[in-house]
């Protein structure tokens, strides 16, 4: 009989914990033992979801991880919030999944990274957008079959109409001035802002098609609608030994890219030296141009399969056979996808390009 792998939700910060909470739920090896917060209402939803028994629920989270003793925890708390979150979990012995993004700075980074190495347990940041088969399809063919040559440009830009517009499951929400204010997507203390909540997938997943090469210098601007703390629009430039790349955040899009793509598109366009190809967020296909084909061609880009169609599959088959996390997930690559945000930050703080932190 298959290992049952023991799952448990700790902080519901994020609505992204239901959807992970799901993914769990529908695993066939899997099962959710326990989940907690510190207000429980926020849990009702979940609670509901998956048929969790009250004694499966938990204000304190010591209680939580003592009485279930998970072999997995899916954290959600604010992402300033990460390190301290990380270094309460991980005496406990149980591998973490982190929800995107990896932290609000490196240093609170390498917080995360020394607080796993000490207890001896696997750490993986989650990035959704990982997870298309579009973006999938696209590492393979720029840098597994390397199709279009050495990637010399990566250009994001990604955004939803705002994170009070969708819950779990992207159910659709009104954003009402008094949930705005109550937020913490809206509070720079928390490490709120479309710079923070956004350019770590562009960073980190244009790390991964980049092969791990860093940059050598950041500049960005940010824009906030008055009165807001955070901003909800950024434009970062990495300059590279070998060019220039750009990362664009929006909350504020026409629409949302689950539903319908806005203009610009959501995703990624990479140039390497023979080609280019453009990968965008939800697509069954996407564009591959080289000099072989000019013109360009469509190439179809299936959903991903089990056990690597999402991060709970992948987190579960790297613990059972004893592989390392890899790609976006795993702190190496996430690590310099928040050097460059981090810099990206300090760039429109101090309205100055920069060298790379970290």
């Amino acid at each position: 009989m298959a290992r049952k792998w023991r799952i448990a939700g700790i902080n519901f910060d994020h609505f992204h914990m239901g959807d992970l909470l799901r993914m769990a739920h529908d695993h066939p090896e899997a099962e959710i033992v326990g989940i907690s917060d510190l207000q429980p209402a926020r849990m009702d939803e979940a609670r509901r979801n998956f048929g969790l028994a009250a004694e499966q629920v938990f204000a304190d989270f010591r209680q939580c991880l003592e009485q279930t003793r998970p072999d997995l925890v899916i954290l959600c708390p604010a992402t300033a919030d990460h390190a301290e979150w990380v270094e309460k979990v991980a005496p406990f012995g149980a591998a973490v999944l982190v929800e995107k993004p990896f932290a609000s700075s490196v240093a609170e980074a390498d917080r995360m990274i020394a607080a796993a190495e000490a207890a001896g347990i696997q750490l993986a940041i989650n990035w959704p957008l990982r997870w298309y088969g579009s973006h999938a399809m696209a590492h393979e063919l720029a840098c597994g079959q390397g199709l279009i040559g050495d990637i010399t440009e990566v250009h994001f830009y990604d955004g939803n109409r705002g994170p009070l517009y969708h819950g779990a499951d992207k159910i659709e929400l009104e954003p009402t001035p008094e949930r705005k204010a109550e937020s913490w997507f809206y509070k720079e203390s928390a490490g709120g802002g479309s710079l923070l909540d956004y350019a770590g997938y562009g960073t980190t997943l244009g790390t991964w098609f980049l092969g791990g090469r860093k940059p050598v210098e950041v500049t960005c601007q940010t824009w906030a609608a008055p009165g807001l703390e955070v901003d909800e629009h950024s434009i970062t430039v990495a300059k590279y030994a070998f060019g220039l790349s750009k990362f664009e955040t929006r909350w504020g899009t026409f629409t949302d890219p689950w539903t319908h793509q806005p203009q610009p598109k959501c995703g990624f366009v990479l140039k390497g030296t023979d080609g280019t190809l453009a990968s965008y967020d939800g697509e069954s296909s996407v564009r591959l141009q080289t000099r072989d084909c000019p013109e360009g061609r469509d190439v179809p880009a299936p959903p991903l399969e089990a056990p690597f169609a999402n991060p709970i599959q992948y987190f579960l088959h790297c613990l059972a056979t004893g592989q390392p996390i890899e790609g976006p997930l795993s702190v190496g690559i996430s690590r310099i996808g928040q050097q460059i945000t981090d810099t990206a930050w300090l760039s429109a703080r101090e309205k100055r390009t920069l060298p790379l932190v970290g």
